[in-house]
């Protein structure tokens, strides 16, 4: 009997999230850009007047958050539709409409930053010390007089703005490939049974107790994106020359520097955790020479390095999953807990079960104004439960910095959002390894430790590699092709699987057609590694230190972006600027390589 995934209109309400918390319905959306267009205009009043006095220059920030706060919220609901049913045509336009509409916006508000620029650093700090209601500007200012030299006239930034909406075509048309046009050969075991692949299963079947299915998903799920291939090439060099044209245009020496630059971190991070990450793959070796053994196969292939090792798998419904979270993050308090929970159970802000249409993979995205809402196909498995910790871990970032923070250091950079994610993830592992004492059950979290580790700690250092020297080959005026792309791929793969794995170069190589999001937000990837690594030592120091520790770490949420990112996890406890955290979750990780060791015998 083939294995099914529900359509949208099957999933119950209770499992999804609550977009009408955001507008009671369509009409109070549109009500919402009405409100915003017309509103627009005004912004020209201020053109060639900010530097009249600190009451005008408050006049406008005021009128500029308000507008933005609105179409905050008007980009999340449009968003919300979509991304559970990508082939909704009317989710799609609504979706759109909200992204062209920011577009509109930012580049009514183009002349704002050369303006605040040509006021000057000394009017600029008088003004804040003098006008209460620009008084909690001054991180805000200085960050855009550090980035000033970037900042260009009036009339590029409008122009800059305004191409923002069509620079996202390349990424918005591989969204729309993979999650909605996309159609997978079902997966097989060999007694014929099929099992529906969708972006929402994927991850189950390849991680599937029988080693057929887990073999017919991984090719069936490839061959589907590289039977696209040219198209998701083309895609992809046209985002890599956007960003190389961006960095140019805002005179940065490289498209690295300008993704880096803007939050005070000096590329020498990046160069740091890909040297340490290169001199740490031994331990990744031993890892598959373990699971080769430990499988019992006589070649181990690229869909056997997530097979689970006990024959006893570890089911985790929903509502044991929400406890189990709820039970590991007590060590950050009751007041933490009890807002999660509420999330959880009250105010529905997960959309929970995969469906078919839904896109890939597990986020978490709102506003100031909004819930901290999640996206996420829930597999009733110890992979699932893992997921919803790390999503639950930006949400309640979001909730505490934008319960604190005003309007203008109500987000936070890249940076730090990977770090509270997976910090969640280490206190869930560390209470649930505590807790379940049984043979199988430690081989389960462990394996789900790894899996994590695998893609947080292997997939996205090896694809912050393949960022860097496809930016670098556009720097210097070469092509991007195909095959090109998917050789570069598998060579990077392959010092990463050793001697150890057998593998398919143009499947393995097919690798960064699967992540048609973070391949094209500018230098993304290479975070998920130093957030894992700064999220460890945190953790480590709670689990450690207790209350005191734990109140550094709500400080960091609560931070938002009125500090620099590495002076907040500076404060929090961690010194990301050196290589010493990366090298000690790799130690972490080989802890649980060991571990396993021992468990699997």
């Amino acid at each position: 009997m083939a294995q099914r995934v529900l359509e949208r209109h099957e999933i119950a309400v209770e499992h999804t999230w609550d977009a009408y918390s955001v507008f009671g319905d369509d009409a109070a959306w549109e009500a919402a850009i009405a409100d915003v267009s017309g509103r627009i205009p005004q912004l020209e009043t201020f053109r060639g007047k900010l530097a009249q006095g600190p009451q005008m220059l408050a006049d406008y920030m005021a009128l500029a958050e308000d507008l933005l706060g609105i179409a905050g919220k008007i980009g999340v609901y449009g968003r919300m539709f979509y991304a559970v049913n990508t082939a909704d045509q009317t989710a799609l336009a609504r979706s759109e409409r909200a992204q062209m509409l920011f577009a509109r916006l930012g580049a009514a508000m183009a002349f704002g930053e050369p303006e605040v620029l040509a006021i000057g650093a000394d009017t600029l700090q008088e003004w804040v010390a003098n006008e209460p209601r620009l008084s909690h500007y001054g991180q805000h200012f200085d960050r855009l007089l550090v980035r000033g030299e970037h900042v260009r006239s009036a009339e590029v930034e409008a122009v800059m703005r305004q191409a923002g909406e069509p620079f996202g075509a390349a990424a918005s048309i591989h969204g729309v490939l993979a999650n909605a046009d996309l159609r997978y050969e079902p997966a097989r075991d060999e007694s014929g049974e099929t099992y529906e692949i969708a972006q929402g299963t994927i991850n189950a079947l390849i991680t599937h107790s029988n080693r057929e299915v887990r073999r017919t998903a991984w090719q069936n799920y490839a061959d589907a994106h590289l039977a696209l291939k040219n198209t998701m090439a083309a895609c992809l060099s046209a985002g890599v020359k956007q960003n190389v044209f961006t960095a140019r245009v805002r005179r940065y020496g490289s498209a690295l520097e300008a993704a880096l630059a803007p939050n005070n971190i000096p590329v020498e991070v990046f160069h740091k955790l890909i040297a340490t990450f290169k001199a740490n793959l031994p331990t990744w070796h031993r890892y598959w020479r373990l699971r080769h053994k430990a499988l019992k196969l006589d070649e181990l292939h690229v869909y056997d390095t997530k097979a689970p090792l006990t024959t006893a798998p570890m089911e985790v419904p929903y509502r044991q999953a929400i406890e189990w979270i709820c039970d590991g993050m007590q060590p950050l308090g009751e007041e933490y807990v009890a807002a999660m929970r509420r999330g959880l159970t009250e105010q529905r802000w997960v959309d929970v079960y995969p469906n078919k249409g839904k896109r890939a993979g597990a986020f978490s995205m709102g506003v100031k104004g909004t819930n901290p809402f999640i996206m996420m196909s829930y597999n009733d498995d110890v992979f699932g439960l893992s997921t919803l910790a790390h999503e639950l871990g930006h949400s309640m970032h979001s909730y505490y910095t934008r319960n604190t923070q005003p309007f203008v250091y109500a987000n936070y950079g890249l940076f730090v959002a990977e770090v509270a994610s997976n910090f969640n993830q280490a206190l869930v592992r560390a209470h649930l390894l505590e807790r379940l004492s049984d043979r199988d059950q430690q081989i389960a979290l462990i394996e789900e430790a790894m899996a994590n580790f695998h893609r947080y700690f292997f997939i996205m250092p090896t694809l912050a590699r393949f960022e860097l020297e496809i930016h670098e080959r556009v720097e210097r005026g070469e092509a991007l092709t195909a095959d090109g792309l998917i050789g570069l791929m598998a060579d990077l793969f392959a010092e990463g699987y050793g001697d150890n794995v057998m593998m398919d170069r143009d499947r393995v190589g097919s690798t960064w057609m699967q992540f048609s999001t973070h391949m094209y937000a500018n230098f993304y990837v290479y975070q998920y590694a130093t957030g894992i690594s700064g999220a460890h030592a945190l953790a480590e120091k709670v689990l450690g230190e207790g209350a005191p520790a734990a109140a550094r770490y709500l400080d960091f949420l609560k931070a938002g972006s009125s500090h620099y990112p590495l002076d907040v996890l500076a404060h929090a406890g961690v010194d990301m600027t050196s290589s010493e955290p990366v090298e000690r979750t790799f130690g972490i990780l080989a802890g649980y390589v060991e571990r396993l060791e021992h468990l699997v015998g």
